[in-house]
């Protein structure tokens, strides 16, 4: 049994391929197409995904679409009624896109599939699951647990904002939800707009810059935006919000309410947005707890399963793992919509197709490495055709080197094997530097990254040493956790510190690996072992044994604003683009210096 899972027309189109069950290919289109957050329909994705599985479309059994745009129309046209006759240009820019494009996409599936010229699908085997549903799927079934809670927060499905489920074996059942307007995703999303950053794109930012601010609007948010009861349903004031028929996120009421328009792109952070970014991330983390808990009374599992882009919000799921009340915590590393083409295809094979579900004690996700793998031919190539300069090392002569080099505070782009599946580069395509090193967080940033200062990095980590590092008992391979750095590890404030403002405060050497250590010691780790990843265990076990530290930074191989890169080719022109010092392919090393 094959399936084709496909998400899209809204923005991170995907698509991911199950065969039997068991995940074989998954990627986002803009990998292939270099447009970030490409929400065209995923050709490039859908072509990888066949040829991974080395099929055509004339023997997949069953396309999936990740929800159903009939009901996201409804939804569209009761709100504008709701809210009539306000809205009307925003109305007159939706609804034509709508009757012409959206509301026809099983016809849109069906050319665009034709028009690979890789087979024939039939129109009957398109089918459209729910939103929510394929987001509860893609957590649940991917996960390490017989059966478990499920908790989905985003911006909106077709109603759906928020959905607790329960997940038994191969069947998954969605028990409760909250509808919009009301939805955590948008209010963050509304902040990240007022705060300057783009929507479904800078959300992660707040969270990074939440740490140099302190909670001072967190009453004033609670008192007029969101009433959060003790169950963790919630209900927005409207009347603060544009999203539901205007152009923009808020209005004149909130940049009333918290004194002053919003910051545009490019203009100074203040104390101001620092503290807004603390009082958001603090009731966003009380809201998570509190639907955490009503999951748990609800199903009586110890177990949870997390998606939707809340579940990429690693600060709140570290309090979810501290605080409890569940035992266990899995969220799947492409909790966006990107991950919810997996998650359709996965429910049309156990829920549709029956196939039984196998619960690997790890996880089905196979490190979320889904994405295509270039081999040495292809890597050759690339380095004759840019006439580049590199040498060819053995495993045994590889890792020590690179090891050596990063010891050196060297910058390493490291493109191995297949891609990662979401939006974290979890040691297949990353840049790679020295945790040890003051200097490497502002190195990154300003150097290579050309991004925010005040971004903080995460550190990969051997997963027998994470202990020895940070207040995190157990594994967080996909980036999806922050804890604090141990006490012990900590470096004492000096008197300069009190007199530092805002992004000033992470030039402070915190801890004795400074370069992962955020303003407020905290830290978004990922664990390796060797059975995800084994050459990324093996680069942090080389490390090791040259310095004693089984830690490294490591962030996603691109520059601001493009995504993450895929090709030889594409790794190549970020290697030459910033000021990386070495870029390894495979077996391959490239230094700058000799380029």
């Amino acid at each position: 049994m094959i399936v084709l899972g496909i998400s899209g027309f809204y923005h991170d189109s995907a698509a991911a391929l199950v065969q039997d069950g068991v995940v074989i290919a998954a990627a986002q289109e803009e990998r292939f197409t270099r447009v970030k957050h490409d929400a065209g329909f995923p050709a490039h994705a859908v072509e990888y995904c066949l040829a991974e599985a080395g099929v055509t479309l004339d023997q997949v059994d069953w396309v999936a679409f990740y929800d159903k745009p009939l009901l996201t129309f409804n939804r569209l046209l009761e709100t504008y009624l709701a809210f009539a006759p306000k809205g009307l240009t925003s109305f007159v820019k939706a609804i034509p896109v709508w009757v012409k494009e959206k509301l026809l996409q099983k016809d849109m599936l069906h050319k665009g599939l034709e028009g690979l010229g890789k087979g024939a699908v039939a129109p009957e085997k398109i089918l459209f699951g729910f939103h929510h549903h394929s987001h509860a799927a893609s957590a649940f079934y991917p996960s390490p647990y017989e059966s478990a809670a499920v908790l989905v927060m985003d911006g909106v499905g077709e109603w759906a904002t928020t959905t607790i489920g329960h997940g038994r074996g191969a069947a998954l059942d969605l028990i409760s939800e909250i509808r919009f307007p009301h939805s955590l995703g948008l209010l963050y999303s509304a902040f990240t707009y007022y705060l300057g950053f783009k929507v479904n794109e800078g959300e992660y930012k707040i969270m990074g810059l939440a740490p140099y601010g302190e909670p001072k609007y967190v009453d004033l948010i609670r008192k007029h935006l969101i009433d959060i009861k003790d169950d963790g349903s919630f209900r927005l004031d409207m009347r603060y919000f544009d999203y539901c028929t205007g152009l923009t996120m808020t209005n004149a009421a909130f940049a009333e309410l918290f004194g002053g328009p919003a910051r545009k792109s490019g203009e100074p952070l203040t104390q101001k947005h620092m503290d807004l970014a603390r009082s958001l991330q603090e009731v966003t983390e009380e809201a998570v707890l509190r639907l955490a808990r009503t999951a748990h009374a609800l199903t009586g599992e110890k177990n949870l399963c997390l998606a939707g882009g809340v579940a990429l919000n690693c600060v709140a799921n570290g309090r979810l793992l501290r605080e409890g009340p569940f035992d266990n915590i899995w969220i799947q590393p492409a909790a966006g919509d990107a991950g919810a083409a997996l998650g359709v295809a996965l429910a049309v094979s156990h829920e549709m197709a029956g196939i039984p579900r196998k619960v690997n004690p790890g996880d089905a996700m196979k490190g979320s490495l889904l994405g295509p793998e270039f081999p040495r031919e292809q890597i050759l190539e690339m380095i004759a055709a840019r006439g580049a300069t590199a040498v060819e090392l053995s495993d045994d002569e590889l890792f020590p080197t690179v090891a050596a080099a990063i010891a050196e505070e060297k910058v390493i782009g490291w493109f191995q094997g297949r891609m990662e599946f979401g939006p974290r580069a979890l040691g297949n395509r990353s840049i790679i530097g020295d945790a040890r090193s003051p200097r490497m967080q502002s190195v990154l940033n300003l150097k290579v990254k050309y991004r925010e200062s005040f971004r903080p990095f995460a550190p990969i980590v051997l997963k027998d040493d994470v202990g020895q590092f940070f207040e995190l008992e157990g594994e967080s391979p996909y980036m999806l956790i922050v804890a604090p750095v141990r006490e012990d590890r900590r470096v004492a404030p000096g008197p300069e510190e009190a007199s530092l403002f805002g992004i000033e405060k992470l030039k402070l050497v915190r801890s004795d690996i400074p370069a992962v250590t955020h303003v407020d010691h905290s830290a978004r780790i990922q664990t390796v072992d060797s059975g995800r990843n084994p050459r990324l265990a093996r680069l942090l076990e080389s490390f090791k044994a040259i310095t004693g530290y089984g830690v490294l930074v490591n962030t996603s191989f691109n520059v601001r604003d493009e995504p993450i890169v895929c090709t030889p080719d594409d790794a190549w022109r970020c290697f030459m683009g910033t000021e990386m010092d070495m870029l390894v392919l495979g077996n391959f090393v490239l230094r700058k210096a000799e380029q």
